[in-house]
């Protein structure tokens, strides 16, 4: 089920002249934080454009004295970099095996909450930090809602280096993904533009698939994709995450609104 309501907030970055996706973005990434985050939690934070926006808030209200006593882990090697020069303490999952809360986004959800994330190659330190996480908060603008997860964003499977070409091919054949175009990613792992050359590197040494399916084809079947690319060796990790979100915040970019879905 779903709740509307209108987000203000008095920080003067949220007045600031933006995009009206960039603006929904940030929207989004306060509220989270706003809502969900206590002090003396125990804090996963995301990876991405949207996510970015909540570790800045996280940042603020710890500057500002409202929280206090917070701890997070990083999903990146980037989301670290930003935390850090932000002051916030980290720690990783070695430290701390349950988190209370974590807040990422997603590049698409669908009505049953199965998402592809992935997009900016976190994906397995995303999933192991989500997986142990009390609460999981997903946030979106209204643009990634979609009817069938596949058209329109490439799906992302990390595979390992060791004869990757082989792995490309077996996940490319597996029957749940059959007629996707494999796309081995180049250049900036963070994307997946193929904006280089050389062979994207993920923070965890290993390669990135994108997995594309043209406006034809979907993924008819999330949750037999999840079990064949878990099967399947040489596959580190994969974009699907099934139905592993507490509440998806979705900033809707016509007015400024954010509605609060629960699971169905």
């Amino acid at each position: 089920m779903a709740s509307g309501c209108m987000y203000t907030t008095s920080h003067p970055s949220l007045c600031a002249p933006q995009s009206t996706s960039e603006k929904a973005k940030q929207i989004v990434g306060y509220k989270s934080v706003d809502d969900y985050v206590k002090s003396g939690m125990i804090v996963g934070l995301g990876t991405g454009s949207t996510a970015k926006y909540a570790v800045e808030r996280l940042g603020q209200k710890l500057k500002s004295g409202e929280l206090k006593n917070i701890i997070a882990i990083p999903t990146s090697e980037a989301t670290k970099t930003q935390a850090l020069s932000l002051g916030i303490p980290l720690a990783t999952l070695n430290d701390h095996s349950v988190l209370d809360v974590t807040i990422d986004g997603a590049d698409q959800i669908d009505k049953n909450f199965n998402m592809i994330k992935g997009g900016g190659g976190a994906l397995l330190r995303e999933k192991m930090v989500e997986v142990a996480s009390k609460t999981f908060i997903v946030i979106a603008d209204d643009s990634k809602l979609v009817r069938e997860l596949g058209p329109g964003f490439p799906l992302p499977v990390e595979i390992t280096p060791f004869c990757y070409e082989h792995t490309i091919r077996t996940v490319a054949g597996l029957p749940s993904l059959k007629g996707c175009r494999p796309v081995l990613r180049r250049g900036n792992v963070s994307n997946n533009k193929q904006d280089g050359n050389d062979i994207a590197i993920t923070d965890n040494g290993n390669y990135i698939v994108d997995l594309h399916f043209d406006k034809k084809m979907s993924i008819k079947d999330a949750l037999a994709a999840n079990i064949e690319l878990n099967n399947t060796v040489g596959v580190v990790e994969h974009g699907l995450f099934i139905q592993m979100a507490s509440t998806v915040l979705v900033a809707h970019m016509a007015d400024g609104s954010v509605s609060v879905l629960s699971p169905p």
